[in-house]
């Protein structure tokens, strides 16, 4: 049984930061309710006040600008997976969304959620990290923040956002024409279960030559992480079977893998290295 709460329906994006700076960072926001209502029925979450956002429009939209691409936080996931300037932009973004959850849930869960949530194994997360995503953060009468989305997470279910701020957008630059970019996601049943690996990989091309290498993994650390050190060791040097399987090996030294109920740590590490050398293959040597 739900507890009696305080329940708002703003009106639009202005309207429910008035709200949520009235309420001094004491409501609890809810747009496609796929994490916030399970919690509610297990008790996990026991809010006194709900703001609904989900009847807002204004912050639910996908849009190609000159250099960047904006992503609206209240735009659900089926509509990245439908997106004509997501699957041109950035297709690593589209296949993480195909494979998010099952059409009634993609239909509900919005970006904006995902990301807010901080889980550990974020799905939107991962191929975000890796297109440079930056979160644009706003609050009642203050001046929107803009976060590198690598700087967003702090540790499991806890971000950046203060008290009173919600997402605005997502906004990330555009890829090179040339760029190569492949997502992974590994799942105890199928790709549509919350993963116990996953990761994306983008690399850069500039006049037919390797530029930079991007790479991002989810479930395997307390938070969405990039893999800086093994993105430097492939952008600096010639790509051999050799290097890559060294870098799948320097890998496991940038996760903090957990054992829970989906796997334990040391099957996280081995399979973060397995799926890792596959897509370094696909997207550096076009196997």
């Amino acid at each position: 049984m739900v507890e009696e709460m305080e329940y708002f329906r703003p009106k639009n994006f202005k309207e429910s930061l008035c709200y949520l700076g009235k309420l001094k960072g004491k409501a609890t926001l809810i747009a496609g309710g796929t994490i916030v209502i399970p919690d509610m029925r297990t008790k996990i979450l026991t809010p006194k006040t709900l703001v609904d956002i989900s009847y807002m429009k204004d912050i639910s939209y996908i849009k190609e600008e000159k250099k960047t691409i904006r992503i609206g936080g209240l735009s659900t996931i089926s509509e990245l997976a439908s997106s004509n300037i997501i699957e041109k932009y950035a297709p690593i973004l589209s296949e993480t969304a195909r494979q998010f959850g099952n059409p009634l849930v993609r239909n509900k869960a919005t970006i904006g959620g995902n990301l807010a949530n901080a889980s550990p194994a974020a799905d939107t997360a991962v191929p975000l990290l890796v297109l440079k995503g930056t979160v644009v953060v706003a609050r009642h009468e203050a001046t929107p923040r803009l976060i590198a989305l690598e700087n967003f997470f702090v540790s499991p279910n806890r971000t950046v956002l203060k008290p009173g701020e919600m997402i605005k957008e997502i906004i990330f630059p555009k890829p090179g024409q040339h760029a190569r970019m492949a997502y992974i996601k590994f799942g105890m049943r199928n790709a549509m279960a919350i993963s116990i690996v996953s990761i994306g990989v983008l690399v850069d091309i500039e006049d037919g030559a390797r530029n930079k290498v991007r790479i991002a993994l989810g479930a395997v650390a307390p938070r969405p992480v990039r893999a800086y050190r093994t993105e430097t060791k492939l952008s600096e040097n010639e790509v051999t079977t050799e290097l890559i399987a060294e870098c799948c090996e320097m890998v496991k030294r940038e996760i903090e893998p957990m054992t829970d109920i989906r796997a334990s740590a040391e099957y996280r590490e081995w399979m973060t290295s397995l799926l890792l050398k596959r897509l370094l293959e696909q997207v550096l040597k076009g196997k």
